[in-house]
């Protein structure tokens, strides 16, 4: 996969974290809010498998700190 294709997939993957951080902040069912939690794990894990492979020379972040990364690098796209 070509550099330009992983990086579209991986703000694909941010954009979509950040749209489920924004659902979580409204009012929802204890169903609807765990269906969310679990889409946001499967979104940070798909951003660290595609993160690696793209960049194997890079050591990998724990979930905290990629969503810290993700909530900042979404906040100085949107700033």
């Amino acid at each position: 996969m070509m550099l330009d294709e992983e990086l579209a997939l991986l703000r694909g993957h941010r954009s979509n974290i950040s749209r489920y951080q924004r659902l979580l902040k409204t009012e929802l069912t204890e169903f609807e809010r765990r269906f969310i939690e679990r889409r946001v794990s499967e979104e940070r894990s798909a951003i660290e498998k595609l993160a690696v492979s793209a960049f194997p020379l890079t050591f990998q972040a724990p979930n905290r700190a990629i969503g810290n990364a993700t909530t900042r690098l979404t906040a100085s796209s949107h700033g």
